[in-house]
């Protein structure tokens, strides 16, 4: 009688192998198909006893049933059409991502998959596949559809895990469309690699470090980088403030992100709605913030841009990271300062200085605009070690008391 055998992938994933001996004697050939899906291999085991302990009629192995005379695979289960087609689709992607998504595709998909179909039927993609091409992009190999002699670099796991996601989300669409051209996703149980050990990715400047690196800027970048890392606003926030976002003359003055710079499918910016429903939000100000927002404002129109670069209009991220925060962290590197951080660790650096300020996190979710205070705590969390003499004492306060 046929069985299954269940066995580990590559991936830590399983795997559902049906075994059998031809006709049911001691002296057949052993045969065997494996599965990803349990469910099948069962349904295949029951088709193999009910017919003697033979192929099922019409099956091909590794295939499935094809009928004689069955047409080809349509060129819209070809996995390079069908991904394409998808991310076209999207409706809640910008077109900046939308382009990004396709280059990914032809970049580090296709080579591995293209060819192959989407569905279960024809040449199938397996989880096997999948594992290989994340051991691929995990040594820089090529894929089997790349030209010959291309050369590849490994790739980080965060830049993996990124690239699974997408390739999860396409297959996936495939089984919720409909469940008769594939009926599970292959990306479901892959184990994807692990950094090899703990970086940092965010870096963190003590006030004296900044003030450091502060000294080296050039005098038209200083009050934008006061205002990142005062504010914790992202640069296209940043960038993107005018003059009516201000309320300087309440009682509490504040600015409000409303807008901020987005990126063009086909090249260039514009402004749009901040990063999600949360970024759009109210930031107070302290008293010196408010004196230098007073005097970039002076003399400038409501929908004026607050800041501007020196020959007009918005300052570009790529020429503010060139000629003015590169110069600047080189000199300051020069002058005794070890680490390096991006525009964005002012943003980082912001948070961190709140934290060491007993500010509590759900305040600092709402001032840096995260969706979740999930992102907070995953993201600041290992800073709150500062605050445990504070809770030492709260706790020897409280168990001090009489009870």
């Amino acid at each position: 009688m046929a069985y299954i055998k269940t066995n580990a992938r590559l991936s830590g994933a399983p795997s559902f192998t049906v075994l059998w001996r031809a006709g049911g004697t001691r002296t057949g050939s052993w045969c065997r198909e494996t599965f990803d899906d349990e469910d099948q291999a069962k349904r295949f085991r029951d088709l193999v006893n009910g017919h003697g302990q033979q192929w099922p009629p019409g099956w091909v192995k590794g295939e499935g049933f094809v009928e004689p005379g069955e047409p080809p695979m349509p060129d819209s289960e070809k996995f390079a059409l069908y991904a394409h087609a998808y991310v076209g689709l999207l409706t809640d992607i910008s077109e900046h991502t939308r382009t990004n998504y396709t280059r990914f595709i032809d970049n580090h998909l296709s080579p591995w998959f293209g060819e192959l179909s989407v569905s279960d039927r024809g040449h199938r993609i397996t989880r096997d596949h999948i594992s290989r091409w994340v051991l691929d992009l995990q040594a820089g190999r090529p894929g089997p559809q790349h030209p010959s002699g291309t050369a590849r670099r490994p790739y980080s796991p965060k830049t993996i895990a990124n690239l699974h996601g997408l390739l999860f989300s396409i297959f996936q669409s495939a089984v919720e469309a409909d469940p008769s051209l594939r009926d599970s996703n292959p990306c479901a149980h892959t184990r994807l690699p692990k950094p090899d050990a703990i970086e940092d990715d965010e870096v963190f400047l003590e006030h004296e470090e900044y003030a450091l690196l502060r000294a080296h800027l050039r005098a038209d970048a200083v009050d934008i980088v006061d205002t990142l890392v005062g504010t914790g606003l992202r640069w296209g926030e940043a960038t993107a403030l005018q003059c009516r976002d201000f309320s300087l003359a309440s009682k509490r003055p504040t600015l409000r992100v409303q807008r901020a710079w987005k990126r063009r499918g086909e090249g260039g910016t514009f402004l749009g709605a901040p990063k999600t429903k949360k970024s759009r939000r109210t930031v107070v100000l302290t008293p010196e913030q408010v004196q230098v927002f007073r005097r970039l404002c002076r003399g400038k129109g409501p929908t004026d841009l607050v800041f501007t670069a020196p020959e007009g209009g918005p300052w570009h991220s790529g020429v503010f990271h060139a000629h003015r925060w590169k110069p600047a962290l080189k000199a300051a590197n020069g002058d005794g300062l070890t680490k390096r951080p991006r525009i964005h660790d002012l943003r980082h650096t912001h948070a961190s200085w709140l934290i060491a300020g007993k500010v509590p996190l759900p305040v600092i979710q709402a001032r840096l605009g995260h969706e979740s205070i999930t992102t907070t705590v995953d993201r600041y969390g290992h800073l709150l070690e500062s605050s445990d003499d504070e809770v030492v004492a709260a706790i020897e306060s409280a168990m001090g008391s009489p009870l």
